[in-house]
């Protein structure tokens, strides 16, 4: 990449991804490390629509999608590896339970690639759109940046978790729970607390610390033995650590994805 082009694609990365907290904090959804951060990336692009309550379709170039999330764009997979995701994504529904109904709802209801351009052309599902669009309150928002160079899936679900309680300061949550948001409650190797400390929270911790604009530490709480409850504590960083943790991202993924 030129200066010119690593300069707009570091200003895409600064988009905004804005989501409702009921889908952040009460949804459980199993989606892999890239279709998180394509979710992200497809948010970042969501503008008001003057004529229509929500603008739906949506159009990217896979070479820039590879660019702005630090994916290998000379590996000569991306054509192939764009098409599952979107298909996961566009296949993958959730129910959002919302207290008094449960509500079925996908990412994405319509997917078209155009073979020669490599212009992918997706359509938001209507059923997710009020949890995404024209958000006046409790919703959550960050720059795109902040999930594009984690390695860990785990790590941008716990962001997001996090993000969306930062005004709080401290967030507890009985283990449990946290292990069904993180869709692992009946997976073998997290079972002791060990490895899912290990696992899942000592490295997200470490993300997050390092490429977000979150500080974050945590807690066990414990009866008897057994730990039952994590404390997470939450603090905001101050612009200029933003600005490190902004830098630190980009560099990562400027190596990533080369020409």
């Amino acid at each position: 990449m030129n200066e010119h082009e690593k300069k707009e694609i570091e200003t895409k990365r600064e988009y905004w991804v804005v989501k409702g907290n009921e889908l952040i904090q009460k949804n459980r959804f199993e989606l892999s490390l890239t279709e998180q951060k394509t979710i992200a990336f497809i948010c970042s692009m969501i503008k008001k629509s003057n004529n229509a309550p929500y603008q739906l379709e949506y159009e990217f170039n896979i070479r820039d999608y590879c660019k702005v999330c630090g994916i290998d764009y000379a590996g000569g997979k991306n054509y192939k590896n764009i098409k599952t995701t979107l298909k996961h994504l566009s296949d993958r529904s959730m129910w959002l339970d919302d207290g008094e109904s449960e509500t079925l709802m996908r990412w994405l209801s319509y997917v078209k690639i155009n073979k020669n351009s490599e212009k992918v052309f997706i359509e938001i599902d209507r059923t997710i759109a009020p949890f995404l669009f024209e958000l006046k309150e409790k919703f959550t928002k960050y720059q795109l940046y902040n999930i594009l160079a984690m390695k860990s899936a785990f790590s941008v679900r716990i962001y997001e978790l996090l993000k969306s309680y930062a005004y709080q300061k401290n967030k507890t949550f009985d283990l449990e729970e946290l292990k069904r948001l993180l869709e692992v409650e009946n997976v073998k190797s997290y079972v002791r607390f060990p490895d899912f400390r290990r696992k899942v929270l000592e490295k997200a911790q470490e993300e997050i610390n390092e490429l977000t604009d979150l500080n974050i530490s945590y807690k066990p709480i414990t009866k008897g033995k057994k730990v039952i409850k994590i404390e997470f504590q939450i603090d905001t960083k101050s612009p200029i650590d933003r600005a490190i943790a902004g830098a630190t991202a980009n560099d990562r993924l400027n190596n990533t994805a080369r020409n």
